[in-house]
């Protein structure tokens, strides 16, 4: 993996089940940051949940449940004021919307992005390559398998 920064960073908002805000130590600077190479559902109604609707055959209010869920279980994973890290792919550093792309490793060393994934609470995310999207299409595969997270309520989200 081609490494371009690791910002020591501490959590200070939720967004939703793939992103937080956070703020730089050294510059106390907060932004967003979305969570490289995963997808959790959406937790209000907007042109995506529209989109997922169609595509997944779920209906809307469905979905943002498994959204809400989602949401819960990233933030039991990780505390506001939890010191954390993130680590940047070279070639994929914000996404088009200005958020910062990366992977959050939590002060005991776990990578949250992987545990959303294994746990079945977020989907590999396949439409901007990561590095670890093979990785986190296998992972996918067995939570759906064991029915871990949403796969005990719906088969694909």
């Amino acid at each position: 993996m081609t490494i371009t920064k690791n910002v020591l960073l501490k959590t200070k908002k939720f967004v939703d089940g793939d992103g937080l805000i956070v703020q730089d130590f050294i510059t106390k600077k907060e932004f967003e940051i979305r969570l490289y190479g995963i997808d959790a559902p959406e937790m209000n109604y907007c042109n995506k949940i529209k989109k997922d609707e169609r595509e997944l055959q779920i209906p809307a209010a469905l979905l943002i449940k498994l959204g809400f869920l989602s949401f819960n279980f990233l933030k039991d994973q990780i505390n506001l004021g939890d010191v954390c890290t993130l680590v940047q792919e070279e070639n994929n550093l914000v996404d088009k919307y200005g958020r910062h792309l990366g992977y959050l490793i939590l002060n005991d060393g776990r990578v949250l992005n992987e545990i959303m994934i294994k746990e079945g609470y977020a989907k590999p995310y396949s439409e901007v390559f990561c590095e670890m999207l093979p990785m986190y299409q296998e992972w996918n595969l067995k939570a759906k398998a064991n029915l871990k997270g949403l796969y005990s309520i719906v088969d694909r989200f």
